[in-house]
């Protein structure tokens, strides 16, 4: 039997698609990013496409990872990953990374939340020695990776849900112990 499209709350037949016709899924999201039964209660969803500073980019990204949002963080550093320089993508696709290697920590992802954080530390590291740039607008590289390494480790080790909150990482100044 063929999908018709429809969803529970949802009429047969119809899809989620964005004023330019694109295919979008509507469904409200938790504060992990998880989808929600149609209709309910939702956390709001950061807007795609946005282009921020890089300064901008950072304030509103450490706002949601304090708020324990981590998935809507990886949002703002995916969109300064697609509009930035092409010379800077690699850093905002590891910060991305990070966030949504946290998402899944929080999740309770004992093998995807370790793996992501690990890919983006070595990424942003990476980035950071190849542009010889150690502090790139005020980051944190190093304390990032030690941070996320060491949540990766733990989330490896207990394989319970970590609080994004607590474990939420310092983007341009130390990172909690």
């Amino acid at each position: 039997m063929g999908s018709t499209g429809a969803s529970p709350g949802r009429p047969a037949g119809t899809r989620d698609r964005d004023g330019a016709g694109r295919a979008r899924n509507a469904r409200p999201r938790d504060g992990l990013g998880r989808p929600l039964p149609y209709g309910a209660d939702g956390v709001a969803r950061q807007p795609e496409g946005v282009v921020r500073t890089p300064s901008q980019t950072l304030a509103e990204a450490q706002e949601l990872l304090d708020a324990g949002k981590p998935f809507h963080a990886h949002e703002v550093f995916e969109d300064a990953w697609k509009s930035g320089p092409e010379d800077e993508r690699a850093l905002w696709r590891g910060l991305a990374q990070l966030a949504v290697g946290l998402t899944h920590a929080a999740r309770g992802n004992a093998t995807g939340g370790p793996r992501l954080l690990r890919r983006g530390a070595g990424a942003a590291e990476e980035w950071a020695a190849h542009c010889g740039r150690e502090r790139p607008y005020g980051l944190d590289i190093a304390g990032l990776a030690a941070w996320a390494r060491e949540l990766a480790d733990a989330a490896e080790r207990t394989g319970k849900p970590v609080d994004a909150a607590a474990r939420a990482p310092r983007l341009c100044g130390r990172q909690a112990s």
